[in-house]
Order: structure tokens, then C-alpha cells, then sequence
């Protein structure tokens, strides 16, 4: 199933993606899989990012020139995500923001 950006991912995020795929070798044939973790007890459910190959659940698409894999599943929960990149003098990583219309 093709789908048209359910999730944004900031400039910053994008080039901090690039630089992991190109500095850790991640595989040819792997893309970037967002999701959720969790969702027990009262902290709810965690988004999650890492590297992995397309499953027959998975809705994929690109953006930024990024192949993304979610499992359809997941979809409700991550629609208008957006995942950032930010790099702090005490901190850096990526952050997920939901974007809610105005």
C-alpha cells in the first residue's frame, strides 16, 4: 500500500538519518522504520526509529529522499508526526512532535 506522507521528517532530521545510514553501513535494501513501543501502564505508548526491512504489514514511502516502513497497524497512532533532530549542548537526538492542524 502506497500512502502520501503520513509522517514529516524536519530537515534536520533528514540529514541526521543520512548521516547514520551512510556512517554505520546500514544495509543496502533497509529502510527507515518509524513505530510505537510500549503503550502499557501509565506512561503510555513510545515512538521508536530504527533500520529494517520491508514486512508484508508495512505501508512504505519516501520523503526526503528516506524510504520509511510503518506497520499498518501503527498507522493511527503516528498520523501528523513529525520527527526532529535536535542537538543541544547537554543533549542531542531525535524528538517526536505531533502536528495538529489549525
Amino acid at each position: 500500500m502506497k500512502i502520501d506522507n503520513p509522517i514529516s521528517i524536519t530537515d534536520q532530521a533528514a540529514e541526521e538519518v543520512k548521516n547514520i545510514l551512510s556512517q554505520k553501513k546500514v544495509p543496502e535494501g533497509y529502510s527507515l522504520r518509524i513505530g510505537i513501543k510500549g503503550g502499557g501502564g501509565c506512561g503510555g505508548a513510545a515512538f521508536s526509529l530504527g533500520f529494517d526491512t520491508k514486512k508484508e504489514t508495512d505501508i512504505e514511502y519516501i520523503t526526503k529522499d528516506i524510504p520509511v516502513l510503518i506497520d499498518k497497524r501503527q498507522m493511527l497512532f503516528l498520523i501528523d508526526l513529525e520527527v526532529d533532530f535536535e542537538d543541544r549542548r547537554d543533549e542531542r537526538g531525535f524528538v517526536f512532535n505531533k502536528v495538529t492542524a489549525q
